[in-house]
């Protein structure tokens, strides 16, 4: 049984995100096709038409900043079939859309976001994510990056947790080429030359595929995900502010995660959640 993971990153900019936030969606091959259909009849459901045919990327920044909110609550709520038909016309008419089309259309993409975290759910989709401190120190060489190798690893315990033929399949939303072929090299030298690294290629294909995110349905999902992550989801010694208009949204990404249980550090039965937070990305040698 195979089961991909869909990965995108938020907030590497270091500029304006709260946290860095390296997410992915996990969904098993068979319900693959059948979340993406879901996704394009929400798109007709709730915008009146499929709005990633050049209208709108699925970007997390576009359907959820906070302009979203204030015109979504601008005026009361409208009925699903009356905001539909606004919503359509405002994507339509751009900048000459009214008052209310443009409170429709905010209403549309909160109502279509919570829908595709709740398509999710019905599809057994799992989310797992490291969220990163902005200040963290990073490494000083070429080893792969904490929030990928704690993310691999909580990626194996799922599939260790699933019947004993389960595989992943590793799905990067394309860096330029020159990231890209670092980030292969990475993987390469992690699943290849460190012990916990070659015990997880035998559950996880070591090399990645690349796709293009415009293209690509589910790291367009993904990346709403790693968003609410970052602006939303707090656990633990997270201690940025986060936004509360998100914490509806944050309590669904939140139901998405996997629990495992694993002996660690001598203790039995520990729980292991898909989602972690890192403060510091250099390997424990370099932290000395």
């Amino acid at each position: 049984m195979g089961y991909f993971l869909f990965i995108d990153e938020s907030g590497h900019d270091r500029k304006y995100a709260p946290y860095e936030v390296l997410a992915g969606l996990c969904v098993e091959d068979r319900e693959i096709w059948n979340l993406i259909q879901g996704v394009w009849s929400a798109e007709e459901r709730f915008f009146g038409q499929r709005v990633t045919d050049g209208f709108l990327e699925l970007k997390g920044k576009k359907l959820l900043k906070k302009k979203t909110f204030s015109l979504a609550g601008q005026l009361s709520t409208i009925a699903e079939e009356e905001r539909r038909e606004l919503a359509r016309a405002c994507l339509l008419q751009g900048d000459g859309a009214s008052r209310r089309q443009l409170t429709a259309l905010g209403q549309a993409k909160l109502a279509f976001v919570e829908h595709l975290l709740e398509l999710c759910s019905q599809h057994r989709a799992k989310v797992f994510a490291s969220l990163v401190d902005v200040e963290a120190e990073r490494p000083e060489d070429n080893y792969l990056r904490k929030d990928y190798s704690f993310l691999f690893e909580r990626f194996f315990y799922f599939l260790e947790d699933q019947d004993r033929t389960s595989y992943g399949v590793v799905v990067f939303d394309e860096l330029d080429k020159s990231k890209s072929h670092i980030l292969v090299d990475q993987m390469s030298a992690y699943f290849q030359k460190t012990v916990k690294g070659r015990m997880r290629a035998s559950r996880i294909i070591p090399e990645p595929f690349f796709v293009h995110s415009d293209l690509t349905t589910l790291i367009q999902l993904t990346d709403i995900v790693a968003y609410i992550l970052s602006w939303g989801v707090r656990f633990g010694a997270m201690a940025k502010p986060a936004r509360a208009e998100l914490a509806r949204l944050a309590e669904f990404v939140l139901q998405l995660r996997h629990r495992s249980r694993r002996q660690v550090n001598g203790q039995e039965d520990f729980v292991v959640w898909s989602l972690t937070h890192i403060s510091d990305l250099r390997p424990l040698e370099q932290q000395q």
